[in-house]
């Protein structure tokens, strides 16, 4: 789960971790409230939508304009900023041409900023720890820096038994090339950061830039945090902070069924069972020449209300022209996914191609559940025999 920069910020400070003031505004007027209760002289009003580069992404009607974060100098200019981000689409590189629309501001009091530098913290699962990524070059896509100069990145693991020990931090400081009152500054940022990231069962941290100020304090100018889902339970505080307006309208109907689905931009509409399988069956449509629409997997202990929902939420999608389902059966039973395909079928009135490969537990209970249901459906022999049997019956009914 994701949430706002403010709501990432407001989180942190409860642990003691250094971020300029502010606050959220829903409308020009809250924006300027907020703007005179900070004080000034300079100000930063942002937009708040779950996409990075907002900074650098332009509004939708005025793609020539300034982006989604302003710093400005003035109560006018708040209000000016406020009018031109709310109720309006912006566009960054993580939105896509579609933009998002801006329905909240953060008004931030300004920095004086001397340096900035990158800092970021997530699982590393290869060591089952956790990872805190540091470097030099702030404000800036870490991904690039990674290409481009990855010696100015600092990597280290902390082990979950011991924690984050002061050395750890230090290393991270003087790595950053802090010095003097800027490492003591540092080093408790990063052991509360370190505290926020374990208690909250966080899943990433990033914060770019870190600053240091002209005082020599180091604070996080941005925050983005996201939670493992699987831990929302022990965190209803956390739970409540999600906004639904910025999720995918398909994405946040299969959560509800505890569905793994995203959305693509191809034809053919993909049900499976298992991550993995799902991807090679997602690659196996590109080898036979189309596009996977979306990834789903239906997980291992679906019933038949669930693989219901999972069609239906296939053929949500209006660029789907065909769907492939492929169902490996281990504790997954191939009746109970074809009695939900049949069911779905049924109630959606089924208007492209299907193509369905079973394998595994109750596998021929499942293909004479197919057969017999009196539906359009294709059945294929292997993964490879099913993603060409689909691939052409799109191409034929196009």
């Amino acid at each position: 789960m994701n949430i706002h920069e403010y709501q990432a910020k407001g989180l942190l400070k409860k642990f003691g971790v250094a971020v300029p003031n502010g606050s959220v505004a829903y409308t020009p007027k809250e924006a300027k409230s907020a703007a005179e209760e900070l004080g000034g002289p300079v100000w930063v009003v942002k937009s708040q939508i779950h996409a990075g580069g907002r900074g650098a992404g332009r509004f939708a009607d005025d793609p020539d304009g300034k982006g989604g974060v302003r710093v400005v100098k003035s109560i006018d200019e708040v209000v000016e900023s406020a009018d031109a981000m709310l109720g309006h689409t912006l566009v960054t590189k993580q939105t896509g041409p579609k933009g998002k629309e801006v329905k909240r501001l953060y008004i931030e009091e300004g920095c004086d900023i001397a340096r900035e530098l990158y800092l970021g913290m997530l699982v590393d699962r290869d060591s089952s720890q956790i990872a805190v990524i540091a470097s030099t070059e702030g404000g800036m896509e870490i991904e690039d820096v990674a290409h481009d100069t990855p010696e100015k990145i600092l990597t280290i693991t902390i082990d979950p038994v011991t924690g984050m020990m002061p050395f750890h931090a230090r290393r991270v400081a003087y790595t950053l090339g802090l010095e003097g009152n800027q490492v003591k500054s540092a080093v408790k940022f990063l052991m509360t950061l370190y505290k926020a990231f374990n208690d909250l069962d966080a899943a990433m941290i990033e914060i770019n830039p870190l600053v240091v100020t002209g005082a020599g304090d180091v604070i996080a100018l941005d925050a983005k945090v996201s939670f493992d889902d699987n831990a929302l339970y022990r965190h209803p505080d956390v739970e409540e902070l999600r906004d639904e307006d910025e999720e995918d309208p398909a994405e946040l109907e299969a959560s509800k069924y505890d569905l793994n689905y995203i959305k693509l931009d191809g034809q053919i509409g993909c049900m499976v069972n298992g991550a993995g399988l799902a991807m090679a069956t997602m690659d196996i449509v590109k080898l036979y020449g189309s596009e996977p629409a979306n990834f789903l997997d239906v997980g291992g202990g679906a019933t038949t209300e669930k693989v219901t929902a999972a069609f239906k939420i296939i053929l949500s999608d209006p660029n789907v022209e065909g769907i492939l389902v492929n169902i490996f059966g281990g504790i997954m039973r191939c009746n109970v996914i074809a009695e939900g395909i049949v069911a779905a079928a049924r109630e959606v009135s089924l208007n492209v191609p299907l193509v369905v490969r079973l394998e595994g537990t109750n596998v021929e209970l499942g293909k004479k559940i197919l057969n017999e249901s009196g539906l359009p459906i294709v059945s294929g022999d292997n993964l490879s025999d099913a993603a060409e049997k689909i691939v052409k019956a799109v191409k034929e009914a196009a």
